[in-house]
C-alpha cells in the first residue's frame, strides 16, 4: 500500500465553495505581500545598520589619530613654551649692557682699552 492515497472526491461547485476559495486566495495573496514586504524592510534594515556601524568605525578610527595628534601638538606645545621662556630670559639679560660686553670679548674678541685678548684651546 502506498503511503500517499488520492481521494477520489467530487468537488460542488456552490457559492459557498466559491467565496471560501476566492476568501483562501486572498488570504494567501496577502500573506505572500506582507512576507515580501518583511523581507524588502529587513533587507532595508539590514542595510543601513551596516552603514551605521561602518560610519561609527570609521569616526572612531578618525577620533583616535585626532587624539594622537593632539597629545603630539601638547608636547610640541610645551617646548615651544619652554623655549618662549628661554627667549623672554635672553631678552631681558640682553638689555644689560655687562652681559653684551661679555658676549662681545667672549665671541667677537673685542677688548676694552689696555686689555688684551688671550686665546686659549682646551682639551
Amino acid at each position: 500500500m502506498s503511503a500517499v492515497r488520492k481521494k477520489k472526491v467530487a468537488k460542488l461547485n456552490t457559492d459557498y465553495s466559491h467565496k471560501q476559495e476566492q476568501i483562501k486566495q486572498n488570504t494567501d495573496r496577502k500573506r505572500i505581500g506582507l512576507i515580501r514586504r518583511l523581507t524588502v524592510f529587513g533587507v532595508l534594515a539590514l542595510i543601513i545598520g551596516g552603514l551605521m556601524v561602518s560610519a561609527l568605525i570609521t569616526q572612531t578610527s578618525a577620533i583616535e589619530n585626532k587624539k594622537a595628534e593632539k597629545v603630539k601638538l601638547e608636547q610640541q606645545l610645551t617646548k615651544l613654551q619652554s623655549k618662549q621662556k628661554q627667549l623672554k630670559g635672553e631678552i631681558v639679560k640682553l638689555n644689560d649692557d655687562d652681559y653684551i660686553k661679555k658676549i662681545a670679548r667672549r665671541d667677537y674678541f673685542l677688548s676694552e682699552d689696555g686689555e688684551i685678548i688671550f686665546n686659549v684651546k682646551k682639551d
